[in-house]
């Protein structure tokens, strides 16, 4: 019935079928199995701490970078080499210089690349510009050297003259200086705010993954070497670096822990050859005025390595819907008990599998194979087979030819028509002259005879134009079901078909001109129940054998010789 047919079925209860199978062997694997999946989720749950509720960090970075380097030209401090970059989170400290110094705008001969090298003045276009010229060219082919012309272009002059990098590094020193980060850290869900420097800061101390892990002060060459990288190398021609600050907080207050851990890792690709332009270096110039107020600059191609300070982590809070969620999804997992034991119990009935009787018998309790819903769903039984069959097919020929899905049946139980009561012996003795069983005692020759139709086995059925009408009661050639005695009994026997009318109504009257009308119904009821058991989803969709019927509506034959038929259900 519909759950939407009334409003009663919306109070109504469903709940499972269990099948309990007394095994020890499958037993055993049920628990082993739900050991390992308690365990597993008590582990996940602790370690992970699925019972928190959890927020993302938002930070903000400040550094300041200390030292102080000497070459043989001159001191550097922190105005020179630690130049303001446009990035966010991060700082550069120059390890390597190229200067060209008393530069002034005018016209000069080109640094000799190769679309500079000219031998006349035909080489050069006025108003030329290349990407890698430091110019305009004038048009003019002029001397760079005593060996080699060039195009004159009009620049700062002169023009950087120095292409390959100075080894060892100028500020190979740098190594040495160090930098304070400041942290500031914030989860907005909790309304947590903390710092990386604590109230006891040693302003002293010295990052050390060992001795001083939070302390905020890091020397370059231990970033580097944390990096798995050296700094004499890296300075030569620049990088990038990342340090890298995890904040995984537990902001419960029973184990409230919230510190950073650091990380250091290269970034850039140490192994991109000189085509690509490997390491990190860029330029930038000063400006002066001279006397005669002429303008006048340095420029410096700076190398160096770029720190990126990477912020990232999460904060947990405990939060009891989190671990009712989590215990929830948990749950489903100890399906996997049942779903491991039900495949070891029907695996080996399926066709592909050896047969097993034992696991063939679980899943026949366990399990039930229904058709879905067909208009064109008809069951058949024969007398020479044991089953019943299924037809799920729109039928264009005899039904007694078309083969279908094998059913089994749950036999009827019969045997209440063992206990009816004995009948008085001279009650008996008019029984059996009443007219009512003399069609059973007719000889079978008084019978009309009808020609055989092609699909029948028995000899007994007649012919019969619709399709789902075309059906015996053998499969094979072989005596008709009707012959039997059983059949006699159990189908036609007046005393037994009038006990089940009673039964249904006790007020029934059996003197009345429709009786046979009733009595042949139940008689085709009585044949359904015997042949096709006790299941009433069959019963409702049973097709009886064109001899069967006939024999039937002989016995109790209709006052005006008309019969509707089998009609197909909907």
């Amino acid at each position: 019935m519909p759950a939407c047919c009334s409003l009663k079925n919306v109070c109504e209860y469903e709940t499972s079928k269990v099948v309990r199978i007394q095994s020890v062997y499958y037993g055993s694997i049920k628990w082993a199995i739900h050991s390992v999946v308690f365990l597993y989720v008590c582990v996940v749950l602790i370690a992970d701490k699925r019972y928190q509720k959890r927020d993302a960090v938002i930070s903000s970075v400040h550094t300041k970078v200390k030292g102080v380097a000497q070459t043989e030209q001159r001191i550097y401090d922190t105005a020179e080499y630690t130049v303001p970059m446009q990035g966010i989170d991060s700082f550069f400290v120059v390890t390597n210089i190229i200067m060209t110094e008393n530069q002034i705008q005018g016209l000069c001969p080109e640094f000799p690349i190769a679309k500079a090298v000219c031998s006349t003045d035909r080489s050069c276009a006025k108003g030329r510009m290349d990407p890698q010229s430091n110019g305009i060219q004038t048009g003019r082919c002029v001397k760079y050297n005593a060996t080699v012309k060039t195009c004159e272009v009009t620049a700062w002059c002169p023009v950087e003259s120095i292409k390959s990098t100075p080894k060892p590094a100028i500020l190979r020193s740098a190594e040495n200086f160090t930098v304070l980060i400041k942290n500031n850290i914030h989860f907005p869900r909790f309304n947590y705010t903390t710092r990386n420097i604590s109230p006891e800061f040693n302003i002293s101390c010295t990052y050390n993954k060992i001795s001083a892990p939070y302390c905020p002060i890091f020397r370059l060459g231990d970033i580097l070497q944390e990096a798995g990288e050296i700094f004499s190398e890296v300075a030569i021609q620049g990088g990038i670096v990342g340090i890298e600050i995890n904040w995984d907080c537990n902001l419960d207050r029973w184990l409230h822990r919230c510190s950073p851990k650091y990380g250091f890792r290269r970034l850039d690709d140490k192994k991109a050859s000189e085509a690509l332009y490997p390491g990190y270096n860029f330029r930038f110039a000063k400006y002066y005025k001279q006397a005669n107020g002429k303008e006048e600059r340095t420029l410096i191609k700076a190398y160096g390595i770029r720190f990126d300070i990477l912020v990232f982590g999460m904060g947990g809070q405990f939060n009891f819907f989190e671990l009712l969620v989590y215990i929830g999804s948990a749950l489903s997992y100890f399906g996997l008990a049942q779903l491991f034991v039900d495949f070891l119990i029907t695996s080996y009935t399926f066709p592909c599998f050896k047969s097993n009787p034992v696991k063939e018998y679980y899943y026949r309790k366990k399990c039930e194979s229904v058709p879905g819903p067909r208009w064109t769903l008809l069951y058949v039984a024969y007398v020479d087979e044991p089953h019943v069959t299924m037809i799920d097919k729109v039928l264009q020929t005899s039904l007694q030819k078309i083969k279908g899905e094998i059913i089994h049946r749950r036999l009827g139980d019969f045997t209440r028509f063992a206990k009816l009561p004995p009948r008085h012996p001279d009650e008996a003795e008019a029984l059996g002259k009443a007219p009512e069983l003399q069609p059973l005692q007719k000889k079978e020759g008084a019978a009309p005879h009808h020609q055989r139709p092609s699909w029948c086995c028995c000899n007994k059925c007649r012919p019969a134009e619709p399709y789902w009408e075309q059906l015996c009661c053998r499969r094979k050639d072989g005596a008709c079901v009707t012959t039997s005695a059983l059949f006699q009994q159990l189908v036609l026997s007046r005393p037994a078909l009038e006990f089940i009318l009673l039964y249904e109504d006790p007020l029934l009257d059996l003197k009345a001109e429709t009786l046979n009308k009733q009595l042949r119904h139940a008689a085709y009821k009585q044949y359904i129940r015997w042949r096709f058991g006790d299941d009433g989803n069959l019963g409702k969709r049973a097709v009886l054998p064109n001899c069967c019927r006939w024999s039937i509506r002989e016995a109790f034959p209709s006052e005006d010789g008309q019969y509707t038929g089998f009609r197909k259900k909907k």
